[in-house]
């Protein structure tokens, strides 16, 4: 039973790594226990496990090639000539997120006594200051359409429109989003509330907009999704027309947003996390206090939020419209 667990944890740790734990992190059975550990007990968030595997198989993968055999021989040296090289093919935050899983791997290593030193806790990863967001912005109007366009005749159609509302109308997270159960949508105080289980095993609640409200309601009724604990959002059968019980994926919703604003004639290019940040930027447009979206969007910190907040395009844009020529 034991060597189940184990196996199943170790596809689950390094879905990068087809052969299993790479060659340089298990030089003994006490290495290969600890790394195996650092992925399946240490990191819960399985997005967060994915990119540090990746990360970490990256960089054996790189030390093979420069016949670095042994953990043991890994200096200071080699992991800022590693980072040196990814800065030539990455963006600095991913070359920040690589540096990241290689510090808090060797950490680990280190407290379980399989290395004396850390070689990646000296090495400092590139400059990088970000004051605004990257995620495209949809304007009022453009999420407007692209609500309106969706076909209601269908149980999909219902679904998608719930849960691109959903993202709108409560800035939720599409991993939040599609988490959902039946019992997150309840009533409270004669109004429907929704509860979010969001990242670090938190749990966020709060009130429908009046239109989340219409949408959720009319979509559960249709879809007749009487099991308090089935899946909220849930993934389509074919063409049929019908949904499953097995909840839609990430990569599902992407999909199904790339249709949506195919048909909405919608040329921002567009993503999961457009509709949170097109929510956090329209409520601060109308009067909305950074402060209470912060609360909203479940941010630690008031300085995340500020990167959803994209008015100041609108005052770019006019600006630059003064120069007539």
């Amino acid at each position: 039973m034991g060597a189940l667990v184990l196996e199943r944890a170790a596809k689950t740790a390094l879905v990068t790594q087809k052969e299993g734990l790479p060659a340089l992190f298990t030089p003994t059975p006490a290495a290969a226990k600890r790394t195996l550990e650092f992925f399946t007990a240490n990191i819960r968030n399985p997005n967060t496990r994915k990119a540090y595997a990746r990360a970490v198989g990256e960089f054996a993968a790189w030390c093979d090639r420069n016949t670095l055999q042994e953990l043991g021989a890994i200096e200071p040296v080699h992991v800022a000539a590693y980072v040196e090289q990814l800065q030539e093919r990455l963006a600095a935050p991913s070359v920040k997120l690589n540096l990241a899983a290689l510090r808090m791997l060797f950490d680990w290593l280190v407290v379980g006594q399989v290395m004396p030193m850390n070689p990646a806790s000296s090495v400092r990863g590139p400059r990088h200051s970000v004051k605004k967001g990257k995620t495209p912005v949809l304007a009022a109007e453009e999420a407007r359409a692209l609500l309106d366009a969706i076909d209601m005749s269908t149980l999909a159609g219902l679904r998608d429109r719930a849960l691109v509302g959903l993202m709108v109308y409560s800035f939720a997270r599409v991993g939040a989003a599609i988490g959902m159960r039946v019992e997150d949508v309840y009533v409270q105080g004669r109004r429907t509330w929704i509860r979010l289980h969001e990242k670090g095993g938190k749990v966020h609640e709060m009130p429908c907009h009046h239109n989340l409200d219409e949408y959720l309601h009319a979509y559960i009724d249709q879809a007749e999704l009487g099991d308090s604990k089935g899946w909220l959002f849930r993934s389509a059968i074919g063409r049929s027309g019908q949904l499953s019980k097995k909840p839609m994926r990430q990569a599902d919703v992407y999909r199904m947003i790339a249709r949506r604003a195919l048909a909405a004639k919608v040329r921002t290019r567009i993503g999961c996390h457009s509709f949170r940040a097109t929510g956090i930027t329209e409520y601060l447009r109308n009067g909305g206090k950074l402060e209470i979206a912060q609360q909203m969007a479940n941010h630690e910190s008031s300085r995340t939020t500020g990167l959803y907040d994209r008015r100041t395009d609108q005052v770019s844009l006019d600006e630059v419209e003064r120069i007539v020529i």
